[in-house]
């Protein structure tokens, strides 16, 4: 049975950095892609970026240059360093097991979340 579990998220100020991880347990492929999605409330998900085994990655553009996403292969974990966060960042965010590799691809399984909220 495939899961992911999120963690570190939080509350930090306008300007502040988070680091989010997830680990993902009962996946075996050697090669494969994550990423992490965001959803506030009453807005609809939005795919935040994406990393594949293979060390590519791709970003949103509302991201791009203040968060770094990276996979550890070895551990079968996901990372997204968040730097120079703004309110409008504030969410909860998911990381997936991605089918198409691509911020906001389509997806096989989801984590529970983790929020992250920014105060100005």
């Amino acid at each position: 049975q495939v899961q992911l579990v999120e963690s570190g998220g939080g509350s930090v100020q306008h300007g502040g950095s988070l680091r989010l991880a997830c680990r993902a347990s009962g996946y075996t492929y050697s090669s494969y892609c994550m990423g992490w999605f965001r959803q506030a409330p009453g807005k609809e998900r939005e795919g935040v970026a994406a990393a594949d085994s293979d060390g590519s990655t791709t970003y949103a553009d509302s991201v791009k240059g203040r968060f770094t996403i990276s996979l550890d292969n070895a551990k079968y974990t996901l990372y997204l360093e968040m730097s120079s966060l703004k309110p409008e960042d504030t969410a909860m965010y998911y990381c997936a097991i991605l089918r198409d590799c691509r911020p906001g691809g389509a997806a096989s399984y989801w984590g529970q979340g983790t929020q992250v909220t920014v105060s100005s």
